[in-house]
């Protein structure tokens, strides 16, 4: 872990300021956003993906701004979540942010809650669905712009109800948000009459599914849900489909298995069902010009991460408008956050009483290598926030 005095040096190394095209008010300071992103190691693109987006969001409503700037501190937290405690009071207390944004480890936001909870700074999750943080360790000053790990797996329980399934196979990795995430499906899906006859929790990060895979073809369930993401998701998807499952047994998923894997997963992929609270493809005018302005700009495609950071961005800038460039009073700000409606990418949102998005949960299939919407699965689902307390 860096030193105090070698943190420091790096904060401000790192810093950034961003003059926007309206005129800065001489009486005013810049607004101080502090970013806690990975920019480095097996999420670096996903930090960059975030950050771009929001730093587009900033640029394109520059006039909501009310001629204040925008000085970004910006520090790699390498997905460690023991670094996040002192990131965390380094930019709280050195850099005296407005705003926090980070992270997309949930490790990494339970140590930044441990620090920011309740304190004279906004925090902003751009990423990481850990239930807690707009659970039982919500707070007036933590908001969330993605999504809990309950909101993309509960209604797929409904999903697999309609269409027939009775008894269900559930996997994982062994680990916060997989156990949430197949907590979330049985709990929609037992509601409704269906049994998961077998709940497979597997070491994380370990790749090596062939013989879960061989006990899920002796059980022979109506179909499979799961969880996995990333490199895992690829291997899960290819080794399921190289096992002959593939076209027996549905697969069902959360909808981090096929986001941002189906180049690598291929033809695997096919006919594979997630719920999600986006898809590239989802076919409106914001979405549309959104992607075509961010690969102008940055050269590369948009996903996910960067339509979280994206409407990260657009959330602030609405609250500074609504508070007329203003934002000393932080109960004020919070209020103008609490009643944001965010004209997103993914579709209008809310915020929910423990701050966490309201908002539509999409079903999709894979088809000719996309995520496909088929339809609505969920309008505007909130998620229970149970625990929290404000």
């Amino acid at each position: 872990m860096l030193k105090f005095n070698t943190l420091r040096t790096a904060v401000a190394a790192s810093l950034a300021t961003l003059t926007l095209s309206a005129p800065v008010l001489a009486s005013q300071d810049s607004i101080k956003v502090g970013v806690m992103l990975p920019f480095s190691g097996v999420y670096g693109a996903l930090g960059d993906a975030t950050r771009n987006g929001m730093k587009m969001a900033l640029q394109e409503n520059a006039a909501q701004l009310h001629g204040r700037k925008i000085e970004y501190i910006e520090i790699d937290t390498e997905a460690r979540p023991e670094r996040a405690p002192e990131i965390a009071s380094s930019l709280l207390s050195n850099s005296e942010a407005d705003f926090i944004i980070g992270p997309v480890h949930s490790g990494v936001a339970m140590g930044m809650l441990k620090v920011l909870r309740g304190k004279d700074t906004v925090m902003i999750v751009p990423n990481a669905g850990a239930g807690p943080v707009t659970g039982p360790l919500c707070s007036p000053n933590v908001f969330r712009t993605s999504f809990s790990s309950w909101q993309p797996s509960y209604p797929m329980g409904k999903v697999a109800l309609d269409k027939g399934y009775k008894k269900v196979v559930t996997m994982s990795w062994n680990y916060g948000m997989g156990k949430e995430s197949l907590d979330a499906f049985e709990e929609s899906f037992t509601a409704g009459g269906g049994e998961v006859v077998k709940k497979i929790l597997v070491p994380f990060p370990k790749t090596e599914f062939q013989a879960y895979l061989s006990e899920i073809a002796s059980i022979n369930p109506d179909a499979v849900f799961v969880f996995f993401a990333g490199g895992g998701a690829v291997k899960f998807v290819k080794d399921y489909d190289a096992l002959g499952l593939k076209g027996k047994i549905p697969l069902l998923g959360s909808g981090f298995l096929t986001e941002g894997t189906l180049e690598a997963q291929g033809n695997s992929a096919e006919g594979i069902l997630t719920t999600l609270h986006y898809a590239d493809t989802l076919d409106n005018d914001l979405n549309n010009k959104f992607r075509a302005s961010y690969k102008e700009q940055f050269g590369k495609s948009s996903d996910i991460y960067a339509v979280q950071g994206y409407d990260t961005g657009l959330m602030i800038a609405s609250a500074v408008n609504e508070l007329k460039g203003d934002i000393s009073d932080q109960k004020a700000l919070i209020k103008a956050l609490e009643t944001t409606t965010v004209n997103s990418p993914r579709g209008d949102f809310t915020f929910s009483a423990a701050h966490n998005p309201v908002q539509n949960i999409y079903l999709r299939t894979v088809e000719n290598g996309e995520n496909k919407v088929l339809e609505i699965a969920s309008p505007a689902l909130a998620d229970p926030g149970r625990g929290c307390k404000l």
